[in-house]
């Protein structure tokens, strides 16, 4: 079973182990999403596309994901954003989260089983926080709800960080009605024009780190298999979750922490205060959502990734190759729709074999802590083989059906990965741009039978100039949009 050889990185424990899901066939997976008051940048594009990745090969694998991605639309930067366009801070939220569901489409990302907002989890996270006060894991002063660090004996084995490290790297001032710096809001007590909601405490909002506790056990129960997100998120994000999750319950929060690389910028961290922030929207200017995805997954999950126009343009190239070989493939297919019997012959056998061999090293690359990277290495070579058998030409009903079990497999492993081999993408009626496009080739075909080279050339270089490239072929005109 291709499933007993899966490994993954555990950050929790620092090594790769064993994948084994809580509940056999079964795995539950939880993403933390996007603070909802902006459009996503590429820093969250890439664990979304990531971890879109990861449930996919899961799936692949046969099991059953349950997968929950969160919005927080209750946050300072929301309260603040709304201030300065004037409006209401829930009209802003719900409006980036549709803003999301648009790049995140366009991406492939597949929906959440359950995207759960923070709004519509107040009581669920009151009850959280109430617990832990039960428990004696929080404190409340003047309406505020603190979790107490000192409680909770792990805390920082997730980031492997002590009391002493965070308490001698502190640079602000102390608020003095902590017990311990380092304690963290549960419950924040409500400013005039705030969002707020009555509790125990008084009027007020939860804190960032409790809405994740709250919804991920709401929907996975107290232990789940895999929590995930970005390397900036491992503190104090998650670990202030592993405190209140296993403060309130003792028991493990997530058996895998899985945490993607930074994006870089001239291999400095991508951030605003630096000036490097790209927004997902400015970048699908200027490349498809398919290669900006490529890109994504061109680097192994946990490297930096290193952003500019030219490593996308190598991506948009590199997407091309897979692109040209599914093309090809479909036009051997629908050329050979009636072929003589003929028997397999020893050209298509070793083409299986190649086939069968590198279908095994992409599920051993995968396997191996989801290495994206080396999948897509290997997507070039089955590209490579692919072209090359059908240059050859394929004469035998046995050879095809070969080819067409061949080219299933190709495109099922393209798919692990959420990449689109359509290479042509028009907006519009996609049927009527492409019969233009066919009239506008007939028209030139017919300038080339009559010798009129002048007249065929002029059409070709003013497609070209539209960003559809003619290619003449052995077997006719074909045509892409560069």
């Amino acid at each position: 079973m291709i499933r007993e050889n899966l490994k993954v990185y555990n950050t929790l424990s620092g090594k790769k182990e064993e994948f084994v899901p809580l509940v056999p066939g079964k795995v539950g997976m939880y993403v933390c999403g996007p603070t909802t008051y902006n459009y996503i940048h590429l820093g969250n594009a890439r664990p979304l596309v990531v971890f879109d990745t990861v449930r996919r090969y899961l799936e692949y694998l046969g099991y059953e994901v349950t997968y929950v991605q969160n919005f927080t639309d209750v946050d300072d930067k929301i309260i603040n954003r709304a201030r300065e366009e004037n409006v209401g801070a829930a009209e802003l939220a719900d409006r980036y989260v549709s803003e999301y569901f648009q790049d995140a489409d366009a991406l492939q990302v597949k929906r959440a089983t359950v995207h759960p907002k923070v709004s519509e989890h107040i009581d669920d996270i009151i009850r959280f926080i109430k617990g832990l006060e039960d428990k004696g894991f929080a404190y409340e002063r003047d309406g505020d709800v603190y979790f107490s660090v000192t409680r909770f004996k792990d805390y920082g084995k997730l980031s492997k960080r002590t009391l002493e490290d965070l308490q001698a790297g502190i640079r602000v001032e102390i608020d003095e009605r902590k017990k311990h710096p380092s304690d963290f809001a549960l419950w924040k007590k409500a400013k005039p024009g705030e969002p707020k909601w009555d509790s125990a405490w008084g009027q007020g909002r939860p804190g960032w780190h409790i809405e994740c506790s709250a919804m991920s056990h709401k929907y996975l129960g107290r232990t789940f298999d895999i929590h995930a997100g970005g390397f900036d998120l491992v503190f104090p994000h998650h670990e202030n979750e592993i405190a209140q999750s296993e403060g309130l319950y003792g028991v493990a929060m997530a058996k895998y922490w899985l945490h993607n690389g930074f994006i870089t910028v001239n291999e400095e961290k991508m951030s605003k205060s630096l000036g490097n922030f790209f927004l997902l929207r400015d970048i699908l200017k200027k490349f498809s959502p398919a290669v900006v995805r490529f890109y994504l997954l061109s680097t192994h999950y946990r490297s930096p990734l290193d952003f500019d126009d030219e490593k996308l343009q190598v991506a948009q190239k590199g997407l091309e190759r897979l692109q040209t070989a599914s093309r090809l493939l479909s036009e051997a297919i629908d050329a050979g729709a009636v072929l003589p019997q003929n028997g397999v012959s020893p050209k298509a056998r070793q083409f299986e074999e190649e086939i069968q061999s590198l279908h095994r090293q992409f599920i051993e690359a995968m396997n191996d802590d989801f290495n994206s990277a080396l999948a897509i290495a290997v997507l070039f070579d089955l590209a490579r083989v692919i072209n090359s058998f059908v240059a050859g030409g394929v004469t035998s009903h046995e050879d095809m059906e070969i080819l067409i079990r061949s080219g299933g497999t190709y495109r099922e492993l393209v798919g692990i990965l959420g990449l689109q081999l359509e290479n042509r993408s028009v907006s519009g009626d996609s049927e009527l741009v492409e019969s233009l496009i066919n009239l506008i080739i007939s028209i030139r075909q017919e300038a080339r039978a009559k010798k009129d080279f002048k007249t065929a050339d002029e059409i070709r270089e003013s497609l070209k100039q539209l960003g559809i490239i003619l290619e003449d072929t052995p077997q006719g005109v074909r045509w892409k949009i560069s």
